[in-house]
């Protein structure tokens, strides 16, 4: 993936794979009217590893040690719209309420846009919670889902040290649906600590992001009643990646189904809840695991998917016996632990003991 590409994925999602220092300028910022440009430079927000995306100018390189400035045409805010930047680089922005409904016909951004997104968004995340059924347009490769912090995946990341959003009136954000935390021009500490703020005041990670188009009572609540969501965003995630190989995902353990017909009605599984944990993906016969963190994908025998799954659903080796045999259970776990994969949620000593 590019570098530019890699930056827009980060801003609109919220979430990045590159590792980065403590923030202490806006990563990537996006500016939907260049009247503004002039001020931000001129603030502490942004410094040469900066990259500004900016509507309608010429991005040629500016001094030494200033921000990266990217021209592009149309907008990266508003649904039914269309980002475009030379050479040939084109990203459909649409909203989360009509996406089922909208052809994919190359790389697209699904925003939740309004609460009648946000209400479509947990009907799709509770119909796959509860039978298994994944929203199509969701697992296709070439979509991303704008803004998961405020959508239950958690803020890991995000903040104005990962991206920022100056409005056309000036006022800036994470992102476009964003409650404001300033306008262009001010200090970064001053956006910072405006991000915390409202964060520390909110319920849920992230009270930011979806400020502005969400009521945050309503967020709130419908967050605390799905613990398991950022699970399920992880999820979309692996089927997506599984569907970028070719490979169409059927299944998901703990979304309406299990391997183990048994492990259906264990109480409290020990997978439900932690984005990070592997996930078990069931495409026709075949079994693929996917470990969120690492962004690996790789198939299993059924016997070693099983096993997998008892201690995944169970929390420790002892619990997992009912379902398995001991030694099966500590040859996977040790398995598992060799490649750097941890299979408990909490890993015990002495094989999950």
């Amino acid at each position: 993936m590019s570098v530019l590409k890699e930056r827009l994925m980060s801003w609109a999602t919220g979430r990045t794979t590159v590792s980065q220092d403590a923030g202490y300028v806006a990563r990537t910022v996006v500016l939907e009217d260049a009247a503004h440009l002039a001020a931000l430079l001129a603030s502490d927000a942004v410094d040469a590893d900066t990259m500004i995306f900016v509507p309608g100018v010429d991005g040629s390189a500016g001094p030494a040690g200033s921000p990266t400035v990217i021209g592009y045409e149309g907008s990266l805010a508003e649904p039914g719209t269309e980002f475009t930047h030379d050479p040939g680089f084109y990203l459909q922005i649409q909203a989360y309420g009509i996406s089922e409904y909208m052809s994919v016909v190359g790389p697209t951004l699904v925003r939740v846009a309004d609460a009648t997104d946000f209400e479509s968004y947990l009907l799709d995340a509770d119909r796959a919670h509860d039978q298994g059924t994944f929203a199509d347009f969701l697992t296709n490769p070439a979509i991303q889902l704008a803004d998961l912090p405020a959508l239950g995946a958690g803020q890991d990341g995000d903040g104005p040290g990962l991206r920022l959003y100056v409005g056309p009136s000036g006022q800036v954000s994470t992102s476009p649906g964003g409650s404001p935390l300033g306008k262009a021009g001010d200090g970064f500490g001053g956006l910072v600590r405006a991000w915390e703020r409202s964060n520390a005041e909110s319920g849920r990670p992230c009270g930011v992001c979806l400020g502005a188009v969400v009521p945050e009572e309503t967020r709130v609540a419908a967050l605390a009643e799905r613990p398991w969501l950022g699970r399920y965003l992880a999820a979309v995630h692996a089927l997506r990646d599984l569907r970028a190989r070719g490979i169409l995902g059927t299944g998901v353990s703990g979304f309406g189904e299990r391997l183990v017909t048994g492990l259906a009605e264990h109480p409290e599984p020990a997978d439900a809840r932690d984005p990070d944990l592997l996930l078990l993906l069931r495409a026709g016969e075949d079994v693929y695991a996917h470990a969120p963190r690492q962004g690996r994908t790789f198939r299993l025998s059924r016997t070693v998917a099983e096993t997998a799954e008892s201690l995944l659903v169970c929390g420790s080796v002892d619990a997992a016996a009912r379902y398995a045999e001991r030694a099966r259970l500590e040859a996977v776990l040790r398995q598992f632990a060799d490649t750097g994969l941890a299979l408990l949620a909490k890993p015990f000593v002495d094989a999950g003991r």
